[in-house]
């Protein structure tokens, strides 16, 4: 049994969800834990061909044995909560720890309003900012004072780590990506409070001693949305020849699509403390990989991008994604 955290590597939009799902299936949870900022980053699972997109919730809804958490280092937006757990029917399996901050509809406003960070570093204007920046001033709502929250709150910390002293397998899953954390990313490009797995423990009330496993999520072409340095940065015509267009789950704005950057990912490894690693995106390395379950199945192009990562961050490259459904990723874990 163990307490794993699955962590961005870049700047989001790495694949966490899937990898956060896959790990699910195969080490049965009791609990799987959000931390991470708020509904400002969307996580999409597939599952039998159905896309599901995740702002609140843990992306780890579609393991159904497992009890949902929400930090109390997330931001909750109590309309977007709300409209999840009708779309996914999963209010009896959520806890909300009481201490949560609520972003309010002036949060909201102010982040939308003439002086919008989006136009300086390309926010998402879900209203994060504002409500982290009343939290830190001590004046900010919390969950305990949301009636509509009732039913949900709980002591988050005390869950997990009860669980943890059972004997009992944790996840605990962020949000965002290295690139973007307050202290360590691009700033002033970056999101409201640090995104790094030591932080992910905090927000769920885990101390580091009880972390088995880190498994940082690196994507083999990395994206970015919004503004900021982006030093592997490939042209759109690049792109468009390579086939790649992505667009942001939360914003729906098109991704900046990057080069693999060895050195952030071994910059991001270590910060983070990996244990292993996990990639997505092998099949636009080679799309003969697409749907490959199997090491020895995968082509040698591929098999050679891997093993140079793997140089390039220092641990194993354990999960390896080679499309985006679910059953899509060869799991050399128990190898």
């Amino acid at each position: 049994m163990v307490t794993t955290i699955v962590v961005g590597g870049f700047f989001g939009d790495e694949g966490k969800g899937k990898i956060v799902a896959h790990i699910a299936y195969t080490d049965h949870p009791s609990i799987i834990a959000r931390g991470g900022v708020g509904p400002n980053a969307g996580h999409t699972v597939i599952k039998d061909g159905v896309k599901h997109g995740v702002r609140m919730i843990p992306s780890g809804f579609i393991y159904d044995n497992a009890r949902l958490l929400i930090g109390a280092g997330v931001l909750v937006d109590p309309v977007v909560l709300e409209r999840e757990v009708a779309l996914l029917n999963a209010g009896n399996r959520l806890g909300v720890d009481y201490r949560c901050s609520i972003i309010e509809a002036k949060h909201i406003e102010e982040d939308k309003g003439t002086e919008r960070l989006a136009k300086k570093i390309g926010t998402t204007g879900t209203g994060c900012g504002p409500a982290n920046k009343e939290r830190v001033m001590r004046s900010a709502l919390q969950a305990k004072d949301v009636p509509a929250l009732k039913s949900y709150l709980t002591d988050v910390a005390k869950e997990c780590n009860d669980a943890i002293d059972r004997g009992e397998s944790i996840i605990i899953e962020g949000s965002q990506g290295f690139g973007i954390s307050l202290y360590y990313g691009t700033y002033p490009f970056v999101t409201s409070k640090d995104t790094s797995a030591s932080q992910l423990a905090a927000d769920v009330g885990v101390g580091p001693t009880k972390i088995d496993e880190v498994v940082v999520v690196f994507k083999a072409f990395p994206t970015r949305v919004g503004e900021g340095p982006f030093p592997t940065e490939m042209t759109r015509e690049d792109a468009q020849k390579r086939g790649i267009a992505e667009f942001g789950t939360v914003t729906g704005r098109a991704r900046r699509i990057g080069y693999w950057d060895p050195e952030m990912a071994r910059y991001s490894a270590m910060i983070n403390g990996a244990t292993q690693a996990a990639i997505t995106g092998l099949d636009r390395i080679d799309p003969a990989c697409k749907g490959v379950t199997d090491w020895d199945r995968l082509p040698d192009k591929v098999k050679d991008f891997i093993r140079q990562a793997e140089k390039d961050v220092g641990v194993p490259f354990t999960l390896l994604s080679t499309g985006p459904s679910l059953d899509e990723i060869i799991d050399l874990r128990k190898r």
